[in-house]
């Protein structure tokens, strides 16, 4: 079955034609790779570059990334050929299809049934591929919820700003940053949100878009730390220099990591018989409860995703 909850704070994007960059990905500290056939391959070079992805994922070593395909949409002419090439030749070592510019359910159900006849074909797992649905124009984002639950492989939903932008005629050249003459606010907030509604609604994981000037680390940190700021899992990277500054940004601070571990310690005690069976209690100068357990499992959650080791153990009181 797939992994609805594998790390994702840090996605980086290589060119499925490019071999050197999808060897060099192979040592970067990313939670996840996509080999791109979409925008980053140019139209001659796809039929080579499914091959290049083939052989890449099944002869190279990606440790623990999460590794994903993006394949080009239901309306070009080359998205069958991609599935195809790429599941019967490394299905195995595939993690997730990611789908460009969504815009119905049916279309993640169509990736759906093919992957499905695929792996039948080919004797793989049924139902181990996930699927990535990635929301790029306005009726993908109004069907978002129908698209999230449209296959019980889709793992995440992901924002695709330039395509968005460019379908809404906003009045921008440059991905991330808000349009001129919008000068309060966030213009991008109740799209986020929508995307993030939806995911959450139906436990799938939200993850931002790209910023395009990859060299401006600090831009990158802002525009990241709002999504984080929502409740955003991750991000995609562009460039090398951007990995660092995902995996900071959405992984929490060592200080509530370690307060979100100890709150889960200290109510699982105080509900307990030793402790006392009781539903509301004070930890230090803080009154914890039911609710205080929920929210402290979502930074426990990233932390231990993220890796993260304890600093402090909190530990019972003495009789």
């Amino acid at each position: 079955m797939v992994d609805q909850q594998r790390p994702r704070r840090s996605c980086l994007a290589v060119p499925g034609s490019s071999q050197k960059m999808i060897d060099k990905a192979r040592t970067l500290p990313a939670d996840q790779v996509f080999l791109d056939l979409e925008d980053a391959c140019a139209p001659l070079a796809k039929p080579d570059a499914r091959k290049t992805i083939v052989a890449s994922l099944n002869e190279g070593d990606w440790g623990n990334r999460t590794r994903v395909v993006r394949v080009n949409d239901w309306t070009t002419e080359w998205t069958y050929r991609d599935v195809t090439e790429v599941v019967e030749g490394a299905g195995a070592n595939l993690d997730c299809i990611m789908l460009p510019k969504v815009q119905t359910p049916e279309q993640v159900v169509a990736l759906d049934f093919l992957i499905t006849q695929i792996e039948k074909t080919m004797g793989y797992e049924v139902g181990k591929i996930g699927i990535e649905a990635q929301i790029e124009n306005a009726l993908g984002l109004n069907n978002v919820n129908a698209i999230a639950t449209a296959s019980p492989r889709v793992e995440t939903i992901i924002f695709g700003p330039a395509d968005f932008m460019a379908s809404i005629n906003m009045k921008s050249l440059v991905v991330g940053e808000q349009p001129p003459g919008y000068d309060v606010g966030d213009a991008y907030h109740y799209i986020l949100m929508r995307i993030l509604m939806a995911a959450r609604a139906h436990d799938k994981q939200a993850i931002d878009g790209p910023y395009l000037q990859i060299r401006d680390v600090e831009g990158y940190k802002r525009v990241a730390g709002r999504s984080a700021a929502l409740g955003f899992d991750g991000k995609w990277v562009l460039h090398p220099g951007q990995i660092d500054a995902a995996n900071e940004v959405f992984s929490p601070k060592q200080d509530d990591y370690d307060h979100a571990e100890n709150i889960l310690d200290a109510y699982e005690y105080f509900t307990s018989e030793a402790g006392g069976k009781r539903g509301a209690v004070m930890l230090g100068d803080e009154m914890i409860d039911e609710a205080s357990r929920k929210m402290a499992l979502v930074i426990s959650g990233k932390g231990r995703a993220a890796g993260m080791s304890r600093s402090n153990v909190w530990t019972p009181p003495e009789d």
